[in-house]
């Protein structure tokens, strides 16, 4: 998957999530979740129950128990899972689009080596960042022997 396809098919999923909010519907909502579980899977990887469960997503504030949901308790359920995940879906774009950040299923398209003009902070591109980089890693060479023993241990002090 290419960033723009991430990017299209995301604002897809986001403005479909605005129409069930709009006239909510549970067949439309689990249609929804599926496809928004595979593009968000295919980009950041498979998210298992803790994740889902931090997230909040189809977890409803108040739980129906034992009986059928009237079409009202179906109407705010559906809105409720598809704010959620709107907003899952808004951080995801806002992850790849804004903050440039590499995705799993990436496979071309924009990267953060990539960026035509100012990076992502906004600040035109610095053509000696290079080698200040390469000189601040030399000197750092210079110390790699300092963070080991240098007098022997007694034995009565090793485990």
């Amino acid at each position: 998957m290419t960033r723009d396809e991430l990017i299209a098919g995301t604002r897809h999923l986001i403005a479909e999530g605005d129409r069930l909010r709009a006239s909510p519907s549970l067949p439309s909502l689990q249609m929804w979740l599926q496809r928004s579980d595979d593009l968000l899977s295919t980009a950041w990887g498979s998210m298992d129950r803790y994740h889902l469960a931090w997230l909040l997503v189809g977890k409803p504030k108040d739980g129906v128990r034992g009986r059928p949901m009237t079409a009202d308790e179906e109407a705010a359920y559906v809105r409720e899972v598809a704010e959620q995940k709107t907003a899952a879906l808004q951080m995801s774009l806002d992850a790849v689009e804004r903050q440039q950040m590499p995705f799993v299923g990436e496979t071309g398209g924009l990267g953060i080596g990539d960026q035509l003009g100012p990076d992502r902070s906004g600040l035109p591109p610095d053509p000696g960042l290079g080698e200040r980089l390469a000189e601040a890693r030399r000197r750092a060479d210079q110390h790699l022997g300092h963070e080991t023993r240098r007098a022997p241990r007694p034995d009565r002090m090793q485990r």
